[in-house]
């Protein structure tokens, strides 16, 4: 099931948001969940240290008022870490981000890959009828400020290498490890179903 992702009304940089954000454990390492004022995730990071993440959430929405909230992030920041468990299928959390076009249509396709595969950049520029656009759909992949959910873990390069992770490639390795591992448990139960 893809996350619901919402286009924000917000200015540049977070420009009139009221974002809250609050830093969890998780399978891969500390956790930075950001909401909107109506729940919605707007920015997720993983990262060993909680400074880094908070200094970036910073720089990414200068122009917001941000404050640390555990309560009002809590919530979001439970579903993601049920999804990761393996407690549902999908985060039921709302995404909501500030994208252009060109990006939210990128960021869509991302979600349609299935979970522990991958495509390339060029793949996904093809998938969106734009064949000659690979470093843009790179560049766009690059933006993404929801890791995990707004999954651009399963972007690789062209020749099958993982490439660039705003949250390493480690990260990236153990997120498709994850998620292959998750599709082939999934896929056993249904043919165990059927048969």
């Amino acid at each position: 099931m893809q996350p619901s992702i919402i286009q924000a009304n917000w200015g540049p940089r977070g420009r009139g948001a009221a974002i809250s954000y609050t830093i969890v454990d998780s399978p891969f390492g500390r956790m930075l969940v950001a909401v909107t004022a109506n729940g919605a995730i707007c920015a997720l990071s993983v990262n060993q240290s909680d400074e880094t993440q908070e200094s970036e959430l910073r720089r990414d929405f200068r122009a917001a008022r941000l404050v640390r909230d555990d309560n009002a992030a809590g919530p979001a920041a439970q579903a993601v870490l049920r999804y990761l468990r393996g407690e549902t299928a999908s985060c039921e959390a709302a995404l909501e981000v500030s994208a252009t076009p060109f990006q939210l249509s990128v960021w869509r396709e991302l979600c349609r890959i299935p979970e522990g595969a991958t495509r390339s950049y060029g793949e996904i520029a093809a998938r969106l009828g734009r064949p000659a656009a690979a470093r843009a759909v790179g560049h766009a992949n690059g933006s993404n400020p929801v890791s995990i959910l707004i999954p651009c873990h399963r972007a690789i390069a062209a020749d099958g290498r993982l490439t660039g992770y705003r949250w390493g490639l480690e990260t990236k390795r153990r997120l498709l490890a994850f998620e292959r591992a998750r599709a082939e448990r999934a896929g056993l139960h249904r043919r165990t179903l059927l048969d």
